[in-house]
């Protein structure tokens, strides 16, 4: 007779599976980042970064709310991810504080993001999609980098994610 393993409690917890509509967005807020990181143009790829976030927060939406029936007027997804999702609260004003910038990145003004800003924003974005995953319980891949809080999005990100190199 071959011997008993004993499971761990972490190892007996099963996250339940997303909505296809969520799951289905994170995979396109992925793919997003994933095209902003290497688009030449540093508008487009501030664009894409925000776009990515922004699909970032209706993956959250369509796990966690169901869709009201009748007609409502339409409400920013950063307003609503701050209702549905408190703990996501700073990060959705630190990207509705760009949504201007994007729309003007998307007009195609030449100067309305900086090669730095659009660099951050990418960065910035693959640091939200990270915080996401884990508030939808997914697993983040050990390889990817500990998420950085935006600059100026506040005391309580920073705390969420300490500088490690910190004393």
């Amino acid at each position: 007779m071959g011997a008993v393993r004993v499971l761990s409690p972490a190892q007996l917890e099963l996250t339940p599976p997303l909505p296809p509509a969520a799951s289905q967005l994170l995979g396109q807020a992925h793919r997003g980042l994933a095209e902003a990181a290497v688009c030449p143009d540093a508008g487009w790829r501030y664009a894409t970064a925000h776009l990515a976030a922004l699909r970032g927060a209706a993956a959250v939406l369509a796990a966690r709310t169901r869709p009201e029936s009748g007609r409502r007027r339409p409400r920013s997804a950063w307003v609503l991810i701050g209702q549905v999702a408190p703990e996501l609260g700073e990060w959705a004003a630190f990207f509705a504080a760009g949504a201007a910038k994007r729309a003007a990145a998307e007009a195609g003004l030449s100067h309305a993001v900086t090669e730095r800003e659009a660099d951050d924003l990418v960065r910035d974005a693959g640091a939200f999609l990270a915080v996401v995953e884990t508030t939808l319980g997914r697993p983040v891949s050990a390889d990817a980098a500990r998420p950085a809080p935006p600059a100026g999005a506040g005391a309580v990100v920073t705390r969420l994610y300490p500088d490690p190199t910190a004393p």
